[in-house]
């Protein structure tokens, strides 16, 4: 059984035991967070909502909340003597799918 559930504008595959880094929540670990934005549900039948699947839900425990790698952005234009360096490291929420309710 898989599901598919969207948080933050972006949409993940999960199923029961999986984890996943969510954009950073409010939330500290050991927490449990329900998601009823489910946007699709496969359980032997493959059922999609519009857009959310009625009564569908997703139970997530949070693990940890961390900082991803640092991502370096550097431009640079030839013979202009012109440099750019900027970088960023991603906060982010790991948690873990206890249960997909339908």
């Amino acid at each position: 059984m898989y599901a598919i559930m969207q948080n933050g504008g972006k949409q993940y595959k999960v199923q029961e035991g999986d984890f996943v880094n969510l954009d950073k929540l409010d939330a500290q670990p050991k927490d449990t967070i329900e998601v009823t934005e489910v946007l699709a549900v496969n359980d032997g039948e493959f059922k999609v909502g519009t857009p959310f699947v009625d009564g569908a839900k997703i139970e997530l425990e949070v693990v940890t909340n961390a900082k991803a790698k640092k991502v370096v952005i550097f431009k640079k234009r030839r013979r202009k003597d012109s440099k750019l360096k900027k970088g960023f490291r991603r906060e982010y929420t790991r948690v873990k799918v206890t249960k997909i309710v339908l």
